[in-house]
């Protein structure tokens, strides 16, 4: 019961925080939808057009209510993530050794802000990269064909930005992951470089399916994922000379220890 009465003390400060981000992100959802337009600007200009141009639609009445509401719970979990990890962390500190405790709050830190250079990286890069490739498939109205122009609508620009954001932040927590496994043992530095092979394939498998049909994400998702994979060796291969020089430590002072306890039992005797 006391482990129920904890876990619901802890959920009710995640939910309220998350609401309270979710209120603060709906009230200025217009400022961060404008805000989420800038990098098409940059692919407008890129494109040789006026950014000032720039027009996104909604074609139902209630689409860009719905898409504000979709951005506010989108800031909102980002804003209390940092809440909810915390919760999450003093929910099972009581259950951890002390070592163990002081093992995972290094991760809980580095956590978010993998998911912000991430979520960065999409932002200043690779969304103008990717507007930039759809808005070149326009074509300029003549007598001989139409002109075709790009009209996204708020919705599918907010799912779009929204889908790389998560994606790249999600591929960026692979060092964080690949690390806690070391850490506890199930991971070892030998297996991630024997998987290798296999972890490249999987890296543009899993940016086509998270990613747009287009080739400049996917590529743009899987490369930093194949360099993420190797910064997870190296951290694995960190994480076990440490451990390895804990256990000779370890073990020197436990001889030491029974070397000085010798003379005493042979007096004792």
């Amino acid at each position: 019961m006391e482990h129920l009465i904890e876990l619901r003390r802890r959920l009710m400060w995640s939910i309220g925080g998350f609401f309270v981000a979710f209120l603060f992100c709906f009230f200025f959802a217009k400022q961060l939808f404008n805000l989420l337009v800038i990098p098409f600007k940059w692919a407008t200009q890129w494109a040789g057009l006026d950014p000032h141009k720039v027009e996104l639609i909604y074609t139902a009445p209630q689409e860009f209510f719905f898409t504000q509401v979709k951005l506010a719970m989108f800031g909102g979990m980002v804003i209390a993530f940092p809440l909810i990890a915390t919760q999450i962390y003093k929910f099972i500190a009581p259950g951890l050794y002390k070592n163990e405790r002081s093992a995972f709050l290094p991760f809980l830190i580095a956590s978010p802000i993998l998911f912000l250079i991430g979520a960065s990286l999409v932002y200043f890069f690779f969304t103008p990269m990717v507007m930039w490739f759809f808005l070149a498939m326009q074509q300029a109205g003549t007598d001989d064909q139409v002109q075709i122009s790009l009209l996204p609508k708020v919705s599918e620009y907010l799912s779009l930005i929204m889908t790389l954001i998560f994606s790249f932040g999600l591929v960026f927590q692979l060092p964080v992951v690949t690390s806690l496994m070391a850490r506890v043992g199930m991971l070892s530095s030998e297996a991630l470089v024997e998987k290798r092979k296999w972890a490249i394939v999987i890296a543009f498998v899993v940016a086509a399916v998270l990613t747009p049909p287009d080739p400049i994400s996917q590529i743009g998702l899987a490369i930093p994922t194949i360099i993420l994979y190797e910064v997870s060796i190296w951290s694995a291969r960190l994480i076990e000379r440490s451990k390895e020089r804990e256990r000779l430590a370890r073990e020197k002072r436990q001889a030491a220890e029974a070397a000085a306890e010798k003379p005493v039992d042979a007096s004792s005797t």
